[in-house]
């Protein structure tokens, strides 16, 4: 996907530069103004809350909804009452379907040890001991198993990016909601600090097991064993940012693509529609997946992020398309601990070997972001 940055040649060059000197010495790919640090803080607070909640639906499906082909109240958690069906009929709630797009572009795109993992004969027997266990005493299901095979056995695939996308968001909720509560303590005063207190968190869980089983009539079923040593870092951390920072999906209705003129590539590690590429307006309108996630984080806002939108331009009037602005900054400084937790070598060295060696690594992050939102956040306040 090609797309164009309001920064010229020359202006592009220096900014690269000056992003590059930056990273060398242990700052973020956002400079670093109180502004910013204000925003990314605020609007992290806000996707903290909506995180936690997307991450407890998550497992919640994956785990006592398993197998189950119409789940009219998948979005419910087990509470079904009739204030809150009124309150989902109106619209009046958390829009979990945005975590299963996310969901969907990770399982799609695939990457790490859990992908491998679901490829596997392990996985095919643990799976289909379940599956048999669920469908005792259904014929009609059975049979459905015995003329397409592969369907549940699918079903089964993307029950656990339900689980693995809802563990992974289980440690992340928590990393956001402390940095705010650190900023409001006066402990985050940069935007370094907000990267390094991001890049602790996710070295501190980077080995937490990620498992999956399910309970059926009383009896537990692995089908994410500890023993398949699937970890956070490399197995849900890493294939989140690449599906859904970098390489993400067409949004239907935004654009008309051709696929038969290739206006869309046929190698999917060449797509930029994630998180980091995404063009602010267009996702702020009704129908974009992002907009949903957008209209969550507009209920928990800190009042200090609201009113300094409030101040700006239109106020209110264009509040969605402010907050994914804002989202994207954020996003920057997340992809910035990811990246430089996965540095060759600590910034602080003086071996010039080393240096060279970091800095071709940040070089290549560069080149990946190049038609990317990474330039019109450089030239904001």
């Amino acid at each position: 996907m090609t797309l164009t940055t309001t920064a010229p040649t020359s202006l592009h060059q220096e900014l690269r530069t000056a992003i590059l000197e930056r990273l060398l010495h242990g700052q973020a790919l956002l400079p670093d103004t109180p502004t910013h640090v204000m925003e990314v803080v605020g609007i992290l607070k806000s996707y903290g809350v909506v995180l936690k909640a997307y991450a407890e639906n998550l497992c919640d499906i994956s785990e006592r909804q398993f197998l189950v082909l119409f789940p009219f109240f998948k979005y419910f958690n087990g509470e079904i009452t009739i204030p809150k069906l009124l309150r989902h009929w109106w619209h009046d709630r958390i829009n979990y379907e945005y975590a299963e797009y996310c969901m969907r572009a990770m399982m799609w795109h695939g990457g790490g040890g859990l992908d491998a993992f679901l490829d596997s004969a392990e996985f095919r027997q643990l799976a289909g001991k379940a599956i048999t266990a669920k469908l005792r005493g259904n014929p009609l299901m059975q049979l459905v198993n015995q003329l397409f095979p592969e369907f549940l056995l699918e079903t089964v695939r993307m029950l656990c990016y339900y689980s693995g996308l809802g563990q992974f968001w289980t440690v992340m909720y928590p990393i956001f909601l402390t940095l705010s509560d650190r900023y409001d303590a006066g402990e985050i005063r940069s935007i370094p600090d907000v990267v390094d207190h991001i890049r602790a968190g996710l070295i501190a869980a980077s080995d937490r097991p990620i498992t999956y089983s399910v309970k059926i009539r009383g009896q537990t079923y692995e089908i994410l064993p500890a023993s398949a040593g699937l970890t956070f870092l490399p197995d849900t951390a890493i294939p989140y940012v690449e599906a859904v920072f970098l390489r993400g999906t067409p949004f239907f209705g935004l654009v008309s693509f051709n696929a038969q003129a290739q206006q869309i590539s046929r190698d999917q590690s060449e797509f930029g529609y994630g998180a980091l590429f995404a063009d602010p307006i267009p996702t702020g309108a009704a129908g974009i997946p992002p907009t949903l996630l957008m209209q969550d984080m507009r209920h928990y806002l800190p009042p200090y992020l609201l009113e300094f939108y409030r101040r700006q331009g239109r106020g209110e009037d264009d509040l969605r398309v402010k907050i994914c602005q804002t989202f994207q900054k954020s996003m920057f400084c997340v992809t910035t601990a990811a990246i430089t937790a996965l540095a060759p070598y600590p910034w602080t060295t003086t071996d010039p070997q080393e240096q060279a060696a970091n800095r071709a690594f940040y070089e290549t992050w560069l080149d990946r972001l190049a038609t990317s939102r990474l330039w019109n956040v450089q030239l904001s306040n």
